[in-house]
């Protein structure tokens, strides 16, 4: 059965298991005939990988929020036009590692530059291209960062600049990517990433309505 969405997004709190779960779903799409092109947010490009370096990189402590928003857009227009684009131009799947709900979540919601100011952003680097379906990992930020660094001394020494934010930023996030799915309901959903691989894995197909498979 082939998918009826042709941009999807996966995004959601840190360690929700997104990466995981792109893998196994670009899998599913390829064994179903698709056509499917992988990409991920900050970067994506040449260009958008050296903004990400800028962007993550803990030595740049200094960055403003509105700064940051600008280079998450710049990014971002350059993945719709270098990559996304002509990828579904083209009859691909696209599966996008983040997208507008995580800058809508992070800086929108839990930082300074407030959602409005994503929103419109966001419109102007995308040039009005939206995924038609963003699914939502949902999990405890407290869970989710032990899950990726554990919970012994010393274990956020290899987090980038913004998983480095406190405890209280994470949880803003979350309740960002709540808010963002209640905004944009008809193209989003919120999957439970508190259970095993398997089973997130069959919620996330049974939103995208496509066959889980084995």
């Amino acid at each position: 059965m082939s998918c009826p969405y042709r941009f999807i997004v996966l995004d959601g709190v840190e360690g929700a298991g997104k990466s995981t779960q792109i893998k196994r779903l670009a899998e599913a799409l390829r064994a179903a005939g698709e056509d499917v092109v992988v990409t991920a947010e900050p970067g994506g490009t040449p260009v958008g990988e050296a903004v990400r370096d800028v962007l993550l990189s803990p030595l740049h402590p200094e960055i403003t929020p509105l700064t940051e928003i600008f280079l998450f857009c710049a990014s971002r227009a350059q993945h719709c036009d270098q990559v996304i684009r002509p990828a579904l131009e083209s009859g691909e799947v696209v599966v996008c590692d983040r997208f507008t709900a995580a800058t809508f979540a992070y800086q929108g919601h839990a930082g300074e530059a407030g959602e409005e100011l994503v929103v419109r952003l966001d419109a102007e680097a995308t040039r009005g291209l939206v995924p038609d379906m963003t699914v939502i990992l949902d999990l405890a930020p407290e869970e989710g960062l032990r899950r990726k660094f554990g919970d012994g001394p010393g274990t956020l020494r290899s987090a980038d600049r913004i998983e480095c934010n406190e405890l209280g930023f994470h949880r803003r996030v979350r309740e960002g990517f709540r808010r963002y799915a209640e905004r944009y309901a008809e193209s989003t959903a919120v999957v439970d990433a508190s259970g095993g691989e398997d089973e997130v894995f069959s919620e996330i197909c049974a939103a995208l309505r496509i066959d889980a498979g084995r």
